[in-house]
Order: structure tokens, then sequence, then C-alpha cells
């Protein structure tokens, strides 16, 4: 069964983590198969929460582009390299296609051989040599087995095609020697009496009983063929193991996991038409060809806490998204195809979970109520927020049943490990939960931290600004950073230099200066975006 992942956006906070671990509970216990994901590093406060309820951390997710995994090619397409030349020229036909990886018994890539290079073989290789196998010999020849004394012959190939007595005289025999003979008795004779490797008659020719015991007593090897001298010393050939044969021993090669648009612009540089794909053991899984691109499997993927763009994954456009879940408004994520898509004015995403495992009727465990309720009261400072809705607090209330923590002692134990901004860099706490909006023609950039610490971030809060200055060069119009204390229920605001007015007109001050304290200023989303978005769509 294919795997979906379930995510929040960019710079993860509580809701987003939670909420991925949650529905991910949800589905796999309704018969799915899901796995959470993480987009970032986890904050102080994210950490405490899964510690706390013994819930592990989620694997990070780096992107979900198409990966050549993802790729309908030919996967399993190769041959070994102990293969005869006939087996590769056949298993061509078979599978349509121009090339085969060679491998040996531990499947690494000895070689890939092309239709082209075979052809090349019959026009410029000499044909006096044979290395293969009595059961390879039977199946060119569309022989029948007289004799058998050795699996394996390597040696010349002599054709006794001329006057027997000049043939005997001339042409002097050795016990590796592979001689190709019609009905010839004197040149058979003196051929099993020099004790050859392998004696190959022509035209299902076969031995009378003088010869067949001369044959097993100097233990000669003996094949009839079913075609005729000139055919036979043809498709003698076709025998040969193609490890014999090998020309290209550096073709150019591919990894499973590489990306499905790195490989297309590297295809298109090498001109090559077949590629042999290789995974993390270095082993070969398959041929992929150029006319193989446009067919693959995209990743399903679960959205949680965000709808935008700008906000997900790298390589989003890719993925088929199968379905939304989310608190926020609406973004600017398409899908080519209809999904289900959850949306509740609340505030938190684990609010419209705690309903989705109601509606299917399956029971929310402590663990996972734990970090549902500590998502909620996360996202709604304790339900102080002017975001929180009295489902909200219901919420919170049956999911602090479950869990046995009392809301109010555990958010503020929760608020204050995590609003720590002890030994972390000033870029570290800016990014630590940023977001970035789209207004018009211009980019607006706020990042948000609840900490009781803003004396401490005071004394070196040119530092910050001058990080703000910075992440605005990089392509931001406006770029704020809100510190929000819970327990005096308001933010100090920091901001780029040339975003002043920015400020005073969002929220309606004069003379504002670098870290201003606005009272009951706290939400993101319904005070701090709104606020600012008004003011820039006015401007631009």
């Amino acid at each position: 069964m294919r795997s979906t992942y379930i995510f929040g956006h960019r710079n993860p906070d509580t809701d987003s983590v939670c909420a991925a671990i949650s529905l991910s509970y949800l589905k796999n216990k309704r018969g799915e198969n899901t796995i959470p994901k993480v987009l970032g590093h986890l904050t102080r406060e994210t950490k405490f929460v899964l510690d706390y309820f013994h819930i592990k951390e989620p694997e990070y997710l780096n992107n979900v582009k198409v990966q050549l995994r993802n790729v309908h090619y030919n996967k399993g397409v190769m041959l070994s390299e102990n293969a005869s030349l006939k087996e590769v020229i056949d298993y061509m036909q078979q599978k349509h296609c121009t090339a085969v990886p060679i491998i040996d018994d531990k499947k690494h890539l000895k070689s890939l051989i092309t239709l082209k290079e075979i052809a090349m073989l019959f026009i410029e290789n000499s044909k006096d040599h044979l290395y293969t196998s009595y059961k390879h010999l039977l199946n060119s020849l569309k022989g029948t087995e007289i004799l058998k004394f050795q699996e394996e012959f390597n040696g010349r190939i002599i054709a006794g095609s001329y006057q027997s007595q000049t043939f005997i005289e001339t042409t002097p025999l050795y016990e590796t020697d592979i001689l190709i003979v019609g009905n010839r008795y004197k040149v058979i004779e003196h051929a099993l009496e020099c004790k050859i490797a392998l004696l190959v008659l022509t035209n299902n020719f076969t031995l009378d009983s003088k010869l067949l015991e001369l044959a097993e007593k100097n233990k000669v090897s003996v094949i009839s063929s079913s075609f005729d001298t000139y055919n036979t010393c043809n498709q003698i050939t076709l025998s040969n193991y193609v490890k014999t044969l090998l020309l290209n021993l550096a073709p150019f090669t591919v990894h499973e996991l590489d990306y499905l648009t790195d490989f297309v612009e590297e295809s298109t540089k090498k001109g090559f038409t077949n590629y042999p794909v290789l995974n993390k053991k270095n082993e070969c899984l398959g041929l992929i060809r150029i006319t193989d691109i446009s067919n693959f499997d995209k990743k399903d993927v679960i959205l949680v806490d965000h709808n935008n763009l700008e906000q997900s994954v790298a390589g989003i456009e890719e993925a088929k998204i199968v379905e939304i879940i989310d608190h926020h408004n609406l973004g600017a994520i398409g899908t080519s195809i209809p999904i289900n898509f959850r949306s509740m004015p609340v505030g938190c995403t684990c609010t419209i979970l705690y309903h989705l495992f109601e509606e299917n009727r399956v029971p929310i465990p402590p663990d996972i109520a734990g970090i549902m309720m500590s998502a909620i009261l996360s996202d709604t400072l304790l339900l102080k927020s002017p975001t929180t809705t009295e489902l909200d607090k219901k919420v919170v209330e049956e999911l602090s049943k479950i869990c046995g923590e009392k809301p109010d002692e555990f958010g503020y134990k929760m608020l204050e490990y995590g609003s720590s901004i002890e030994g972390m860099e000033v870029e570290d706490i800016i990014f630590q939960d940023f977001k970035s909006y789209k207004v018009g023609n211009e980019n607006l950039g706020i990042s948000q931290i609840i900490t009781m610490d803003f004396e401490k971030m005071k004394e070196n809060m040119n530092e910050y600004i001058n990080k703000l200055n910075e992440i605005a060069k990089g392509n931001y119009s406006t770029v704020t950073l809100f510190i929000t204390d819970v327990v005096k229920n308001g933010s100090y605001v920091l901001y780029n230099e040339s975003s002043k007015s920015i400020i005073e007109d969002s929220f309606d001050l004069e003379n504002v200066e670098e870290g201003i304290f606005i009272k009951d200023l706290v939400s993101r989303k319904k005070q701090m975006l709104p606020c600012l978005m008004e003011v820039l769509e006015r401007k631009s």
C-alpha cells in the first residue's frame, strides 16, 4: 500500500506537528497508510510536548519532488554477465528495449550493452573464439545433446569445411578447440583422437557407434546442430557469454532517488537514450529511457495547519494533494482533482481533528489527547487569544479529561519552557515561527515568538533589527518580529527600518520606535496579518 505523507507548514509550531501526528494516527486506525512528517526543526515548546506525552518526533521531510523511483521505468530489466548474446537479443525483443544493463551475481552493474553495439560486433569482430556454456550452445544452435563432459568451453572455433586430408595435415587441433563439421568421417575421427573440447555436428548429423565410443573414451563433448555449416558458424557466436563482449564498461548511470527534473536536464546534456538505475547499495534496479519520463506517480500528501504554497514543502507542485485540514484563511494552493478540504474558523487545527475523531468513531488515546490539547493551548495562548472560540474551549475541556492534565497548569508549564530563548541565536529566534505572505506584488514576512524574556532580547535589539533588514533585502518589503508576552497580554514589535510607517498605519500609532509594546495584540492570524495586509494592499 502506498504511503501518504501528512505534514504542517515550514518552521513548524506545536499545532502543525501535533496535528500531523494526530491525523496520521486517526487515518491509520481506519486502515490507511500514512506517515507524519515535519518540514523543519522543532521548537523547544513542541519538543517539550512530545517528550511529556512520550510521542516519537516525526522524521524530517525535505521535499516531495518526483524521484526516478516514482517513474514507471523498466524495473527489473537486466541480465547476468553469464547470459548469452542470443539471450540478450531475445530479451531486447521481449522487453521492447534497445539496451540491457549487464550485472554480476551481486547485481552490480558491469556494462550497458546496446543493440547498436551488438550490430557492430557482427560487422567488426572476429568469430574465431568461443567462451560459453553447453546450455547456451544448445539454445543458440537449436541443438541436441549427444555427449557432455564439461559445462563450459573456452577456446578456438574451427570450421572443418575444406578437404579432409588437407584439414588433417594443415590444422593442428588442441584440447580446448571447438570444431564445427558436417558428415565427414575422417575429420571427425581425427578430431576425436586429438581430444578436442567440443565437436559440433551440423544438419542434425549424429555419430555412429564407433565414433561415439571414441568420443566417450576421450571425453569429447558432442552437440548436433539443426543448422548447416554456414549458419552454425554464425549462430554459435551468439552463444558467447555477454561478459566476453562488454564494450561500454562505464555507462552513465542514475540513482533511484534522483529527481525527475534533474534527470531530464542531465539527459538533455548527455544525449543518451538509455540509463541504468542504481540504488544505495549500488545494485542495478533496471533501465530508464527518455520515453519513460512522462509516466510517473506523484507522492500523495495531506496538508494540515496551512494551505499556502509559500508555507508548504519544497516540490509541493509536483505532489498529489489528497486532503487539506486547516483553520487559516484560504491561500493559493490549487489541485487537479477534487479533494477533501476541511476548514473551520477555530483557534487550532487540532480542534477540527477532535471532531474528525468523533465523526469516525475512533477513540482518542491519552497521549494523542495530550498533544492535541497542547496544540490548542499553544495556538490560542492558553485560550486568551482573540482567535479562541467556544469550540476550542470545549474541546480542551474534553481532551484534558482523557489525558488527565489540567489545562491551566500544564499550559503555563508548556509556555514557560517553550518561551525560553536561552542559548538561541538571533536568526534562529526570528525563523522559529516565520511565515511569508504575498500582498499584491509585495512580500510580507511575519515572525512571532512567545516569551517572557523581552528584557533580555532588548540588550541586543540592534542585532535583531539588522537581521530583519538583511531579510528584507532578500525580497521582502516588510519584515516584522512580534514578541508576544502571554502574561502581559500583548506584543513587542521589531521591524525592518523602512517599514516604520507601515507599522504606524497598521496599528494606528504615532512616532513608533523599535520594541514598542502593543497591548492586546497577540494573534498573528486575526490581528497582526489583517492589519498589515490592509495597509500594504492600499499602498501597492
